[in-house]
């Protein structure tokens, strides 16, 4: 037994074992300053702890009134985590963190038994760092979980190839399946890769392949299908309404909202669309700052000095707590009161002035290097592309014909099939978030190191002399672009580091031409200087503990303390609380009602009382009629309104104002009948209503 768990333990790769354990600590450390994160999940997370029908349902709300904008599948493993563990800031994100350490050991087993264990290493090590898979990592995102679970559906597809297994092979297209239910039609951006990779790679008939291809299409169509039409058949009156939606249908959610929406822009669900984004005005910035920190563009300060999205401590406020949302204690009912809300694009352009949670630069073959989306996920972007070309060219068979591949070439194409479908619609796309790129990450790494690996192919003939020289001037061709444009990046904050990664670079290729014996020594050095940029920006989410609504890396992140930004984080006014749980009976549901939920979730995490929000997610669902409304408010299970400054002036909001019953300010703790201590986004016109049944 002994000497089998010591042969076992010989083969463990222990470059390996340090890759993964700096993936745990950039992903992990900290996490106990997590807080709420993006407090739009925590809330669902909070609700569907309480009850089948919430978690089956993804409800946002503990009285299953209406969904988040996403299926439930990740929600479902955090969810796990928070009934283990308990809610905290960390156990919400876990499950995110041991996804993303399983991503990078799948990216391992995947390379290694085509391109061996130096590549695979690179490979995985460039996963670890890239920066916006740390960032993403630490929220409740469901982005970790889905690469995760593409990257499964990859490595089992492989293995069907290689082992000539059709069952693998259906099991492969059923898990992109199992992701369609963690982000919906995301996940759907794999599938050019696969379809492409098991019909060149399949050493079977082509009869074979299309039978399999078929079968394996049906397992995909049932597995994507069967929570949307599950949830779809059942009787809307005994389920939430879909949030976001606009028919109140999953389908619809997933085609609209969470489909074409993305690529031509949002028509639904925050009420118009953001007209200002993929063009020419969404893409410059005049700091060079990354998006996601303090000082963002488009943000309006109101009277009371703080800008919009950042309301005044509350009283309950321990000394030595900032705004930015870092928890004061170990559980979330210890979190600081005050953290920053949503900004105000939200309302309008796409990151107004440049900067926000939708700066991702302007749409075009450019877009991926420009600094909005590059500073978070291209770093290696050149040394990829050049990679893709080498890596293919490096195992080209001359005893083959041009369309016969070899392994090498089946995997190289299936990266490249992952890659340039994914990096063509997010240069295009009209509505998506920064830290959407992580879907990027795995075949970026992957080619990446191919690039370097492929640079080092030695001539084994005369006649493979000239491919030897051309993946050489590849190779220099891949470092010498990434070291400019990682400079690029890099000097609007560090001019320094941006001449030290150019001029060391190019030393490093130097002395690779004029020593060839210490080549892999001065290639080795020459990478580690192109480390140093990503590894530092991939750094600061970690070092400053940030756990975004909006995940952003870059050194702003250290001089605000690694505050909590982005949409969804609002505020709670205990002394509201209390004033609610004293004045409504017991027969009432919902601890009050409101448009949206960034207003509405703080109070559902703070108290875990249902808060009905009518409008959804940004206010403009028509999750529920005015004659329902009245009804609910007719038989006591709804007694108070919160109306806020963004909330739109539906029918509902209407009919509140139009009886003018305003709870005094002062009645639950508040000065004046706009304290703006209780309302998210830093409002400074937010209003208790009580309605007219409650008389």
């Amino acid at each position: 037994m002994y000497a089998k768990l010591k042969k076992r333990f010989s083969q463990v790769d222990r470059w390996l074992v340090v890759i993964l354990i700096l993936a745990t600590f950039l992903y992990g450390w900290n996490i106990w300053e997590a807080g709420s994160a993006n407090d739009f999940y925590t809330a669902a997370i909070v609700s569907m702890s309480k009850s089948w029908h919430n978690f089956w349902y993804a409800s946002f709300d503990p009285a299953g009134f209406i969904t988040v904008d996403k299926p439930p599948v990740a929600l479902w493993f955090m969810v796990i985590c928070v009934k283990i563990f308990g809610l905290h800031g960390w156990s919400i994100v876990l499950s995110s963190v041991l996804f993303e350490i399983g991503s990078v050991y799948l990216i391992y087993k995947m390379v290694k038994p085509t391109f061996g264990p130096l590549t695979a290493r690179i490979a995985a090590f460039f996963m670890t760092i890239t920066p916006i898979v740390v960032a993403d990592t630490r929220t409740n995102n469901m982005d970790a979980t889905l690469v995760f679970f593409l990257l499964l559906a990859g490595w089992v597809l492989q293995r069907a190839v290689r082992k000539r297994r059709g069952w693998l092979v259906l099991v492969s297209f059923a898990l992109v399946g199992v992701a369609f239910n963690i982000k919906m039609l995301q996940a759907y951006m794999v599938l050019p890769a696969m379809y492409l990779y098991y019909w060149v790679a399949s050493r079977q008939n082509w009869k074979r392949v299309l039978t399999q291809t078929v079968l394996a299409t049906l397992a995909l169509a049932v597995v994507s299908l069967s929570w949307p039409l599950a949830v779809d058949s059942t009787s809307k009156s005994t389920r939430p309404y879909i949030g976001s939606s606009s028919t109140n249908s999953v389908l619809n959610l997933a085609f609209g909202y969470n489909g074409t929406q993305r690529l031509f822009g949002q028509t639904t669900g925050t009420g118009g669309t953001f007209s200002g984004m993929g063009t020419k005005a969404s893409g410059k910035t005049k700091t060079g700052a990354p998006t996601g920190g303090t000082k963002q563009g488009g943000m309006k300060k109101p009277a009371g000095g703080a800008p919009i999205g950042q309301a005044k401590p509350t009283s309950g406020m321990k000394k030595g707590t900032t705004n930015g949302g870092k928890p004061s204690g170990k559980s979330l009912s210890s979190m600081p009161k005050t953290t920053k809300g949503r900004p105000t694009c939200m309302k309008g352009g796409a990151g107004q002035g440049g900067n926000g949670i939708f700066n991702v630069g302007t749409a075009g073959v450019t877009r991926l290097f420009q600094t909005a989306l590059g500073r978070q996920i291209s770093w290696f972007l050149p040394l990829a592309l050049f990679g893709m070309v080498a890596a293919y060219l490096a195992a080209y068979d001359r005893k083959k014909k041009w369309w016969q591949t070899n392994r090498k070439q089946q995997d190289v194409l299936y990266w490249a099939g992952w890659l340039i479908p994914v990096g063509s619609f997010f240069s295009v796309a009209n509505f998506f978030h920064p830290y959407y790129t992580i879907m990027l990450a795995p075949p970026l790494a992957v080619l990446a190191a191919l690039a370097i690996t492929s640079g080092l192919k030695k001539a084994t003939s005369k006649r493979d002399d000239k491919r030897a020289r051309w993946l050489r001037y590849l190779l220099f061709m891949g470092l010498g672009t990434t070291a400019c444009l990682q400079s690029y990046y890099v000097w609007a904050y560090y001019p320094w580091l941006s001449l030290v990664i150019l001029i060391l670079t190019a030393v490093a290729l130097v002395m690779m031409t004029l020593i060839p014996a210490k080549e892999r020594l001065f290639l080795t050095l020459g990478v580690g200087f192109l480390c140093l940029a990503p590894g530092f920006w991939a750094l600061t989410p970690t070092i400053s503990g940030e756990s975004a609504a909006v995940p952003t890396t870059g050194p702003s992140l250290l001089s605000r303390g690694g505050a909590a930004t982005g949409l969804g984080t609002g505020t709670v006014n205990t002394q509201l609380i209390k004033y609610l749980k004293q004045h409504n009976g017991k027969s009432t549901t919902y601890l009050f009602a409101t448009t949206d939920s960034s207003t509405a979730a703080p109070y559902i995490i703070k108290t875990g009382q249902a808060v009905m929000t009518i409008g959804g997610y940004n206010g403009t669902d028509n999750a529920i009629s005015l004659k329902k409304f009245k009804q609910l408010v007719k038989d006591g299970k709804v007694k108070y309104f919160y109306i806020s400054s963004h909330t739109n002036n539906n029918a509902i909001v209407k009919w509140v104002k139009k009886y003018d019953t305003k709870v005094k300010a002062s009645a639950y703790g508040g000065t004046s009948e706009t304290a703006n201590d209780m309302g998210a986004m830093g409002s400074t016109s937010a209003t208790l209503y009580r309605l007219p049944s409650s008389n």
